[in-house]
């Protein structure tokens, strides 16, 4: 989609082709809208994140790995949705390099009601 525009389609593979950024960036914005922030991952080991401010979803397009989080390991793979509240500390392991998911915040900063 172009700047403005109100619907369309995001394609996988224009995103994939940004990836690494100029910069050695390892995701690409997808839509940004409102409160919403959508962007392709495609991380690379070891991961580190520190936690975010708002609710977050990955939705895994390809690749395994574990999404360690609140003192717990909980393996995923291709079709898989991670669901991650603001504020939780959170990271992948044991995933390869064709790991690659659909990041999504959203919501107000510390996240939304259960």
């Amino acid at each position: 989609m172009e700047a403005g525009e109100r619907s369309g389609v995001i394609t996988l593979a224009r995103l994939e082709a940004q990836v690494p950024g100029p910069n050695g960036e390892r995701s690409a914005l997808a839509l940004k809208r409102g409160t919403l922030d959508v962007r392709l991952s495609v991380p690379l080991p070891p991961n580190v994140q520190t936690p975010h401010e708002q609710d977050e979803i990955y939705f895994v397009v390809r690749g395994n790995g574990v999404l360690v989080h609140e003192g717990r390991r909980t393996s995923f793979g291709p079709g898989d949705i991670l669901f991650v509240a603001a504020g939780v500390s959170h990271h992948y392991a044991d995933f390869g390099s064709d790991l690659a998911l659909w990041r999504v915040f959203y919501g107000a900063a510390g996240g939304e009601l259960p």
